[in-house]
């Protein structure tokens, strides 16, 4: 990710986040009438915390309603949505779940001290953010069709790496290994810009990363993007080509992200919320700060996320599987 854009936003979100919640609501009402706690289940300045923070800053303005931001990062999130499980089930504490803590995880631990269907209650599905696969500016490989040919010749000596186990940079590329019945290596590195190092210095074939912090990579020359997870073209790399359209038809690799409240949360206030942050996720700014970070807000009721979080649940456990990934303590 750019690093100058990136702090800034950070800074941005993290100063407005902490003003608005210094000010006092607007209009006391059946709901919100006290400050609302909002959990991260990462560490502040991160990817989440600052979409989390460009979305609470909106809803505070629009509601009135005072937002504080939590940061309790950990264990792949699972302490922070451990903290949203036990929270009091009132609307006034929920926490950002996505991909990882809804879905991945439920298949890649060995335990989880929560219950995504029996401790927690979908409230709204916020954004996705999608990847970009890339090679070394070097490379000689100029398209997604080059890569699966250059595997299949050398069978089990290209590798691949992530930001860690589990992530969407490794889930991506164990879908495109499967669907492309591939055998290569996967390195798992403790972050991201570890992996990118070694992928410029020659010690990665490519990589699976964020496109914001790919399209940086890509002006300056450095990598080669030759393919995008999502099922259509983006706008931050309109000009390349999605893994669907190259010939891995239905290939599609999902970040996504929402909010998760305690189960038993009512139902009226659910939906009050879900209502909030749809408006939320309209407001200029918010739309701005999404797509400069190369994310695309999203819509739907709480059972739409229901049923996402459902069908991803199941998508990354059969790659795990198939993998054979060790699950983790």
């Amino acid at each position: 990710m750019h690093r100058n854009v990136f702090r800034s936003l950070s800074a941005l979100a993290l100063s407005a986040g902490l003003s608005a919640a210094l000010i006092s609501p607007a209009a006391a009402g059946p709901y919100p009438d006290k400050p609302i706690t909002f959990i991260v289940p990462s560490a502040a300045g991160g990817s989440p915390d600052v979409l989390s923070r460009l979305i609470t800053t909106q809803l505070a303005r629009d509601t009135g309603a005072t937002m504080v931001v939590e940061n309790r990062p950990g264990a792949a999130g699972n302490i922070g949505i451990a903290l949203v499980k036990r929270a009091a089930a009132d609307g006034y504490t929920v926490g950002y779940g996505n991909i990882n803590t809804l879905a991945v995880n439920r298949s890649l631990f060995k335990r989880l001290p929560y219950d995504v269907d029996q401790d927690l209650t979908p409230v709204a599905h916020m954004f996705d953010l999608y990847n970009a696969l890339i090679v070394p500016a070097d490379s000689p490989v100029k398209s997604v069709q080059d890569l699966i040919d250059l595997a299949r010749k050398q069978p089990g000596r290209l590798s691949y790496g992530a930001s860690g186990v589990g992530t969407t940079g490794h889930m991506g590329g164990e879908l495109f290994k499967s669907m492309a019945k591939l055998d290569v290596m996967f390195i798992p590195y403790n972050g991201g810009p570890a992996a990118i190092q070694d992928l410029l210095g020659g010690r990665l074939d490519y990589l699976f990363v964020n496109t914001s912090e790919a399209t940086p990579l890509v002006k300056s020359g450095k990598v080669r993007a030759i393919g995008v997870s999502s099922l259509k073209r983006l706008s931050l790399m309109p000009e390349v080509p999605t893994l669907d359209e190259s010939g891995l038809k239905g290939y599609e690799t999902v970040a996504w992200g929402g909010v998760v409240a305690p189960k038993g949360t009512p139902a009226d206030v659910v939906a009050t919320l879900n209502a909030a942050i749809q408006k939320a996720l309209q407001a200029p700014d918010v739309r701005t700060g999404l797509a400069t970070l190369g994310a695309v807000p999203a819509t739907g009721s709480p059972e739409d996320f229901k049923q996402l979080i459902d069908r991803e649940t199941a998508k990354w456990q059969k790659i795990i599987d198939t993998a054979g990934i060790e699950k983790l303590d």
